[in-house]
């Protein structure tokens, strides 16, 4: 188990419900960001999630190892995070070939009848041209779908991104976890049509789900880009269902890129936190899982939650000041292959539990930001690398730790498997180990 600390106060923020106006709100208490899905599960109580780190790819052959060199920022933190360590999940790497057979086709088991799936394209850097909205809604709207869900702690609806042509669709476990226990999903396609779906597979930890419209066939799957093409300034456009108008269509630019949002916790303390995609395109209550698409239409994001100035006088959750954050794509994919692998998710896992930095680091100087480690679990890939209880970790390869929070979501933006380099103080020295991240597939639920 991994240790905690008091959760300091922040900024609100929410997850975004546009259920009627007596169904919970999904604000809850807690104050970072705001999902934008149907209305709140039980049991989060409002507090951010603190698990260890994930995330990358889809259904394309599996990218290299990660390791020095990514353009990544942790920096502006909307929360304080706590706890780096304990995790949820069996089973191994991300399968992630698992989607597609050798031709590109979905596998179906052996059965007659191609399915298409969403091709996964290298992007590359943004030419600069200015980006026709017109023509990127016109490519994207067949691809993107509502979801009204309903369940015994209410109803709402939420978006989804189709991801294949029979009927697989891609959207926010707190969407989609409304429905769990015997509840309903209802999936309204672009051309008017519905269908009902059942959810194939859920992960709380990066907000990710899958679900399956049944009855349905020739649907146009979403084409998937790459979020670490991104930069700052880049165009992109937001495609959903706010408030329960679907097929909305939002512009706007990439505001800022790794920023460390959280929005809850679960049951058993995992953090949802991820290292966002920040835009300033409108995002509001229903826009949870649908896609944030780049100047060619391709999907670079899952929205997912904004940052709120407070509450209405309802008590709901205000809509969108400008600050609306995704899960960049190339975190939800080995996660998406996994679950329509029938495996559980997995993530990376440091083993760590950390806290904000004391005023002072066994006995050497002050160090102004980072995490710092409070216990290191035994056998994890901390202990084996040297970590130590009072280390204050501040980068991991060049990616600058700034709190607690940006340690989780910089770890939740590699996989099991990938070897990284932790820059830590110890003393009031400045050291460097390697250290190949776990998994918390590899711990037991207890």
């Amino acid at each position: 188990m991994s240790d905690q600390t008091p959760t300091p106060d922040r900024p609100s923020t929410d997850h975004l419900s546009s259920g009627p106006s007596n169904s919970p709100s999904w604000a809850g208490d807690h104050e970072p960001t705001t999902e934008l899905g149907a209305t709140p599960p039980a049991g989060t109580g409002g507090q951010p999630p603190y698990g260890d780190p994930y995330g990358s790819p889809f259904g394309a052959p599996a990218p290299a190892p990660r390791s020095r060199g990514r353009k990544r920022f942790a920096a502006g933190v909307l929360t304080a995070a706590l706890v780096v360590g304990g995790g949820a999940g069996l089973g191994g790497a991300a399968a992630y070939s698992a989607w597609f057979d050798e031709d590109g086709t979905l596998s179906n088991g052996g059965g007659s009848g191609a399915v298409t799936t969403s091709p996964v394209v290298d992007t590359g850097e943004d030419d600069g041209t200015q980006t026709d909205v017109e023509q990127v809604a016109e490519a994207v709207l067949p691809s993107v779908v509502k979801l009204d869900v309903a369940g015994q702690e209410g109803a709402g609806s939420g978006s989804g991104v189709i991801i294949s042509s029979d009927g697989r669709i891609l959207t926010n476990n707190h969407v989609a976890e409304v429905a769990e226990g015997g509840g309903s999903i209802t999936i309204s396609f672009s051309d008017g049509s519905t269908a009902p779906a059942e959810i194939v597979g859920t992960d709380p930890i990066t907000d990710i789900a899958v679900v399956q419209a049944e009855g349905v066939s020739g649907l146009t799957p979403a084409t998937i880009g790459s979020s670490a093409d991104l930069n700052v300034g880049e165009d992109v456009v937001a495609i959903g269902s706010p408030y329960g108008l679907d097929a909305t269509v939002t512009s706007g630019i990439v505001s800022a890129l790794g920023r460390p949002v959280d929005v809850g916790r679960d049951d058993q303390g995992n953090v949802t936190a991820y290292p966002a995609v920040q835009t300033d395109a409108a995002i509001n209550p229903g826009n949870s899982g649908g896609p944030l698409v780049d100047s060619q239409g391709r999907v670079v994001g899952i929205n997912s939650s904004i940052r709120t100035s407070g509450s209405s006088v309802t008590g709901e959750s205000s809509g969108s000041i400008g600050l609306g954050f995704a899960i960049p794509i190339d975190d939800v994919r080995p996660i998406v292959d996994q679950i329509v692998a029938g495996e559980e998710p997995t993530h990376a896992l440091l083993g760590i539990s950390v806290q904000p930095v004391q005023s002072t680091t066994d006995g050497g100087a002050p160090v102004a930001a980072g995490a710092q480690v409070a216990d290191v679990t035994d056998g994890s890939a901390a202990q084996e690398a040297g970590l130590e209880a009072q280390d204050v970790v501040i980068g991991i390869d060049d990616i600058r730790i700034s709190d607690p929070d940006s340690l989780i979501t910089t770890v939740r933006s590699y996989r099991p498997g990938d070897e990284v380099e932790v820059t830590y103080v110890r003393g009031g020295d400045e050291e460097t180990t390697m250290l190949t991240l776990g998994s918390d597939g590899e711990t037991s639920a207890g």
